[in-house]
């Protein structure tokens, strides 16, 4: 079996193919990074050390004897579908969801607009964003969206290097920590805060920040009664708390904001502010806008409305859903998907292991009685195109590189390496 992606999704797929078929199993996990673990490694936050834990739990799925995993190959680049149903009985796509969805605004291509996901991408030291991509020289930010990833940006931004020096932060990145010119954090929401989609534990930690002032405009906190559930109860709770205290004067400030929309971000070779306006809801639950407008002096927005797939080379691919059409996981003969490229980005990463639970049943009912084409053919294949594969091994050089990085510098357990080069050098010196 080949399984193309390595993050939560690719790997509990792996695993549910070992643990469900009744037969031996081989599974290859193809992934064109270097590195395994997908958005643990480079969507989770460097400061939620609880989270990025589950690593450990993927890291045994890879060491089991069935599976194997085959770092830098490039679905479309190195092989194509055909060659992959080729080599194997059946395929599985999990290659996630990680590109932002766009505002829809005007200027919103203007230099200092951004993906939050860039941004995401740059400080957990992704190798597709380079280490002086951000350079932090505006005081003031706005982040749009009132969701987990909007929270952790806000938050990266509002602490300190020295908060963050303990992480496994690229060391180049945290010096553009450490010169960091903003003190204004703007998140703001289109709609109230019983309709924000952070969950309560990642909110309270905002109001721990040391280095920050949070603040809610009571107007903004206020909510009309409902029936709410016990997780949304708790956020109103907390943001009401907030807009009933006054700022202490610590050196940055993030204010939460409700009931406001972008219309427009605004300047001429940059970003020089972003034109907001007030909101409310239609009868029918619809946000529209008040015609009550305000602007902001940002130098940067960051976008954080929603993530979506990208079709992968002779995959289908809905543009409608931006995910790839299946029935329980089931796309084609032999082809199959799991994680958010089948059911969209949402849940959490756990999620991930139902769904792939699924996806493998089907996977194997299908297979059940069919003969049998796969074989391990992969290396010859690569090899005839001048491919080497990242081995596991060679990945656990990598983790030993970054553990050293890390001692050197006196940081915590481990510092990431930034950049394909770097890390193959460290792999294969």
């Amino acid at each position: 079996m080949a399984v193309i992606g390595s993050g939560p999704a690719g790997i509990y797929t792996a695993e549910a193919l070992v643990k469900q078929s009744a037969e031996p199993v081989a599974v290859d996990v193809l992934e064109r990074l270097p590195t395994p673990y997908g958005l643990v490694r480079y969507g989770v936050a460097p400061d939620h050390t609880s989270i990025k834990s589950i690593a450990n739990y993927l890291r045994r799925v890879l060491e089991l004897p069935q599976v194997r995993f085959l770092g830098g190959v490039t679905l479309g680049e190195h092989l194509s579908v055909e060659d992959l149903l080729g080599v194997y009985d059946a395929v599985v796509y999990c290659t996630g969801a990680m590109v932002d969805r766009k505002l829809g605004i005007p200027g919103e291509d203007l230099p200092g607009s951004v993906a939050a996901t860039d941004f995401v991408n740059w400080y957990c030291g992704h190798p597709d964003v380079d280490p002086d991509r951000f350079t932090l020289d505006t005081s003031e930010v706005a982040v749009i969206g009132v969701g987990n990833v909007a929270v952790d940006v806000v938050r990266v931004l509002a602490k300190t290097a020295e908060e963050l020096s303990a992480t496994d932060v690229p060391h180049e990145v945290l010096e553009r920590l450490g010169e960091s010119q903003v003190k204004a954090i703007h998140m703001i929401g289109r709609r109230g805060p019983e309709h924000a989609k952070f969950t309560l534990k990642e909110l309270r930690e905002l109001g721990e920040l040391a280095n920050a002032d949070v603040c809610v405009r009571p107007e903004e906190a206020v909510v009309l009664g409902g029936d709410f559930p016990r997780q949304v109860q708790g956020n109103i709770k907390v943001l009401q708390s907030w807009a009933a205290r006054e700022p202490v004067g610590r050196p940055r400030r993030l204010d939460v904001r409700f009931w406001m929309r972008p219309v427009e971000i605004l300047g001429s070779e940059r970003v020089e502010g972003l034109k907001l306006e007030r909101t409310r809801l239609s009868e029918d639950g619809r946000v529209v806008g008040t015609g009550e407008f305000e602007t902001l002096p940002v130098g940067m927005v960051l976008r954080s409305v929603g993530y979506r797939s990208v079709p992968l080379p002779g995959v289908p691919f809905s543009e409608r859903t931006m995910t790839v059409p299946n029935e329980a996981g089931r796309v084609r003969e032999r082809e199959y998907v799991a994680g958010w490229l089948k059911r969209g980005p949402t849940g959490v990463i756990g999620t991930n292991k139902s769904d792939a639970a699924e996806t493998v049943r089907t996977l194997l009912a299908d297979l059940d009685g069919r003969e049998r084409v796969g074989h391990d053919g992969i290396g010859a294949l690569l090899a005839s195109r001048g491919v080497r594969p990242v081995t596991y091994d060679e990945w656990l050089a990598v983790e030993a590189a970054e553990a050293e990085l890390a001692k050197t510098l006196g940081r915590g357990e481990r510092v990431k390496l930034v950049g394909l080069e770097a890390m193959l050098r460290a792999c294969r010196p």
